[in-house]
């Protein structure tokens, strides 16, 4: 599967390169007694200590897994064999931990890197980045992949499920609706060792967890006459024919459905949506509704972790409460035994959002400024201020991006800002991380992520600033 950009003849060639990568990275791995790994505290993050980790465990190689951010990737020393940063490092100097280092460091990461190719730093750097041959590491692959394709030189295909899972937690479908570049021979592999299964779908979140009703009524990010509205989804679904329940009387699921009944589907959400968009998104409309969709064959039908993008969302919610041991053993296998924590987790994560979506609801907290829409979520944790933006989004303007900020605990007093926007806004050409890196870096602070989804550290009395730079730099008219 070709990109602009991203031709099959550069992904080739860039594979060749990046195996000779891997394979010194091989090399280091099994030269060590010990090693450590240091990786970053999201899905991904979580997904690659976790493939990292099995890797290990497989050799029989003592190891720890340590969960950073990212303002703390400058600062980190080790005294074992072998140092791996993964899903971050790229984007920060690492040549005090390469100074600090026993022997050699392994940098794993698909950020835009800030070293050129090959730099050499004391300690042994071996830096692996799909950015350095021109492919994007926004879509081409994820940090979690990467780690994989280090696991795939040792032959542990097995664990291909896990770079599928960091590639859907990572957003890298997001734009398409499907899963390119380097991710395609990860899920090819995971394909042929039999651990993953992929398919056309309809892309309504919750296909094995949510009745199909109330799926229905959170799908998209545009509001429409459905949206959180579920007595009109049951009334809508009736009308075409689709039972909200089996004949058991047991309500049904989006993986219930037959292809029939799904292309029915897919013809009125198609015709309801092109109605509520300008004509200029029309055409994009069908991405929005229908793309690949992922599911783990090893996996029980009707639980959180059938459907990788419902998995992710776990592993998110562990990483969002500072319990990434407890994601990581989920991944690993270890479920069972954490069962009942990883349950209450679940839940206590769940109450949160809702109540922290209905407080800034009911005192309409939401400004409403030319070309975007913000809010002060000081009452909100700094770790899902991103969750609750994105939540709100379908009951604004989904025309303009939204941006949340809270206040941050630190030396320096800042703010933590997250924005979302619907992914029809992405298709206009604008990349909100890129744009939020620029300005945040003109208020005196730090930022970027993806196209639609992103954000940034501001100091205390740069907040307005930041809003109003944003604010002139976005206009769709």
């Amino acid at each position: 599967m070709s990109e602009v950009g991203d031709s099959s003849s550069n992904i080739v060639d860039s594979r060749k390169h990046m195996d000779l990568l891997f394979s010194k990275a091989k090399d280091k791995i099994l030269d060590a007694e010990d090693i450590t790994v240091f990786t970053h505290t999201d899905c991904d993050g979580i997904t690659a200590g976790s493939i990292l980790s099995s890797i290990f465990d497989k050799l029989e190689i003592d190891h720890s897994v340590n969960f950073v951010d990212i303002n703390e990737v400058e600062n980190l020393t080790t005294d074992t064999d072998l140092t791996i940063i993964s899903d971050l490092g790229a984007g920060q100097n690492v040549s005090n931990i390469c100074d600090n280092s026993n022997k050699s460091v392994i940098v794993l990461d698909h950020h835009p890197p800030i070293r050129k190719l090959g730099t050499k730093l004391k300690g042994n750097l071996i830096e692996i980045n799909p950015n350095y041959y021109g492919l994007d590491g926004s879509y081409t692959i994820s940090g979690g992949g990467l780690s994989y394709l280090l696991a795939k030189s040792f032959h542990f295909y097995d664990l291909s499920w896990m770079g599928i899972l960091s590639a859907v937690g990572d957003m890298q479908n997001s734009m398409t609706g499907r899963l390119r570049g380097l991710n395609t021979e990860i899920l090819n592999d995971g394909k042929e060792v039999g651990c993953v299964d992929y398919t056309n779908d309809l892309l309504l979140y919750g296909r094995h967890t949510r009745p199909l009703f109330v799926a229905l009524s959170y799908f998209g990010d545009i509001h429409l006459p459905l949206t959180n509205n579920r007595n009109e989804c049951v009334y809508f679904l009736e009308n075409l024919g689709i039972p909200v329940k089996n004949d058991l009387g047991s309500v049904r699921y989006l993986c219930d459905l037959s292809m029939d009944e799904k292309s029915k589907l897919f013809g009125e959400l198609l015709k309801m949506m092109t109605r509520e968009v300008p004509d200029r998104y029309v055409k994009y409309i069908p991405k929005l509704i229908s793309g690949e969709t992922y599911e783990f064959t090893f996996e029980e039908d009707y639980t959180p972790f059938k459907d990788a993008s419902e998995y992710s969302t776990v592993i998110n919610a562990c990483g969002r409460n500072n319990n990434y041991e407890l994601g990581m053993d989920v991944i690993k296998g270890h479920r069972a035994q954490r069962h009942v924590e990883l349950e209450a987790l679940v839940k206590e994560h769940k109450q949160y959002l809702a109540q922290s979506l209905t407080k800034i609801q009911e005192n309409n907290s939401v400004e409403i400024m030319d070309n975007i829409q913000y809010f002060n979520g000081d009452d909100v944790k700094v770790s899902v201020v991103g969750t609750i933006a994105g939540m709100l989004l379908n009951n604004y303007d989904w025309q303009k991006p939204i941006v949340g900020y809270t206040h941050i605990d630190s030396d320096t007093p800042g703010y933590k800002v997250s924005l979302r926007c619907s992914r029809l806004l992405g298709y206009d050409g604008v990349h909100y991380g890129n744009l939020v890196r620029d300005i945040s870096q003109k208020c005196g602070g730090s930022g970027g992520g993806h196209s639609v989804a992103c954000g940034a550290y501001i100091p205390e009395d740069n907040i307005d600033q930041f809003l109003e730079l944003l604010n002139n730099s976005v206009n769709f008219n």
